[in-house]
């Protein structure tokens, strides 16, 4: 199939250096084909960037397979590049051998048309194959590595925490719950499913976060991060919210808020730099497509330092403001939305990282401040959505951890091995957690969350 003889189109289109007349094989599949008497066009995309490569075939009943080439059909072209006499394109190849490889017949769905976002979503298996769903997925492979690039570089070490668990991070119990037991007839015990006899022994969910176990691995390794899928059987049908997404969740042993507000606000930065830097064909296209203001965002940001204020003085200028904000602010209340860009947008105009948030609205690991009523957590909020980041310190004192758990009704007995992390060589360490999925849409200005994940996961909705 001369797969390593291939030529990608993005060297062609991308590379500065192209060496001319020289003989190269292309294998892609048809975005467009023009019969314009004795020569055919084809325009051919083969998903490694944006642009098409036009193939111009002269004597074209020299070519069998041409009859049957409609869009959508998979060719193998060899030929001769050249520099191209039409507009907008700097070269083309002139054809000598041109093969079908696999044929799409005159009902494939992706025409040479604009369809809407919720139609692609319905035949998610043939919209990557979209100028924009290609975009997208391209910048989520290239920012994904970006991820694991700043924290190896970093002397971060990759942590694969597990998918089932037996613990609820949050607290929250929007868990999808595992089990092999017959759902019409789980046995019992006390008026209560008996999971002693189901497949792990115990209630076991899917889960919601990776923090938990990082910290075991960051009380022993240092500095680690996790990367992987989680989820949350929130009954949430908003464009930002999924039921299965992505989060990066580094964990850094000796480290305080202080450091971890810093480490947050580098690792951003290094995202959206690299999103403007190597992930230009895509951002070029974002910003002609989908919203033009995308790469000033991200400039803004990478250029901004950093507000940073403590929630308290957060809720006191929002309260003097005068602003009518659909919630009401105090203090005690958790900050929405639009509380979190008015201070982004109109106070500040920049990335604000709001820190030492009332005790009673954040979760138990959070580290208990001197006052009693605060934690050691902060939010790092971003103009136009808001809160991008969440992290705190989290709390190594044993006796603190304890107290906080009873006072919040948490059981005990479930995270016996979280207090041993407290007993055995207890250290302070911090970390936060970003919303892979959000901070895709954050870049491109793709709008629904639906819509920069391959295939979505939400509510009613399971497809391929």
């Amino acid at each position: 199939m001369d797969y390593f003889k291939r030529t990608r189109i993005s060297k062609i289109l991308l590379e500065d250096a192209v060496d001319l007349n020289q003989t190269i094989l292309v294998m892609g599949w048809v975005r467009t084909i023009r019969d314009s008497k004795e020569i055919v066009f084809i325009e051919i995309n083969d998903g490694s960037c944006m642009g098409n490569l036009q193939a111009v075939v002269n004597n074209p009943g020299n070519f069998g397979d041409l009859k049957r080439m409609l869009t959508g059909a998979a060719v193998r072209v060899e030929g001769t590049l050249v520099e191209s006499p039409a507009k907008g394109q700097k070269y083309e190849l002139a054809v000598t051998d041109l093969q079908l490889l696999g044929e799409a017949d005159q009902s494939y769905p992706l025409q040479k048309k604009r369809h809407s976002f919720e139609y692609l979503r319905e035949i998610a298996h043939l919209r990557p194959r979209t100028n924009t769903f290609g975009a997208v997925n391209r910048l989520r492979s290239k920012i994904a590595y970006a991820v694991h690039k700043f924290y190896q570089e970093r002397g971060f070490y990759y942590i694969h925490t597990p998918i089932i668990t037996a613990s609820d991070c949050e607290g929250a119990g929007d868990m999808f719950r595992i089990t092999t037991l017959p759902h019409n007839a789980a046995p019992e015990e006390n008026g209560k499913v008996d999971y002693t006899q189901d497949f792990f022994g115990s209630e076991t969910f899917l889960t919601v976060s990776g923090q938990l176990e990082a910290e075991i691995a960051a009380l022993a390794l240092g500095d680690v991060y996790t990367f992987g899928p989680t989820f949350r059987a929130e009954n949430s049908n908003t464009s930002r919210h999924a039921s299965e997404f992505w989060m990066i969740e580094p964990e850094m042993a000796f480290c305080d808020l202080d450091g971890d507000m810093q480490i947050a606000t580098d690792f951003l930065k290094y995202l959206f730099s690299f999103a403007l830097e190597q992930c230009a064909d895509e951002m070029t296209f974002f910003g002609t497509w989908i919203d033009k203001t995308v790469r000033e965002t991200l400039e803004h940001i990478v250029s901004s330092e950093f507000e940073r204020l403590p929630y308290t003085e957060a809720v006191k200028i929002l309260e003097k403001s005068g602003q009518k904000f659909e919630f009401p602010v105090g203090w005690g209340v958790d900050l929405q939305s639009e509380h979190e860009r008015y201070l982004t947008e109109i106070v500040f105009k920049r990335p604000v990282i709001v820190y030492d948030y009332p005790k009673k609205i954040k979760a138990f690991y959070m580290r208990v401040n001197d006052d009693e009523k605060t934690v050691a957590a902060m939010d790092v909020l971003v103009p136009k959505v808001g809160e991008i980041i969440g992290g705190s310190q989290r709390e190594e004192r044993f006796d603190v951890l304890k107290a906080h758990m009873e006072e919040k009704g948490i059981p005990l007995e479930p995270y016996g091995w979280y207090f041993d992390l407290r007993k055995y060589g207890t250290a302070p360490h911090a970390g936060f957690g970003l919303g892979f999925d959000r901070t895709l849409m954050y870049i491109s200005g793709m709008t629904n969350i639906r819509d920069v994940q391959p295939f979505p996961r939400v509510p009613r909705w399971a497809k391929f």
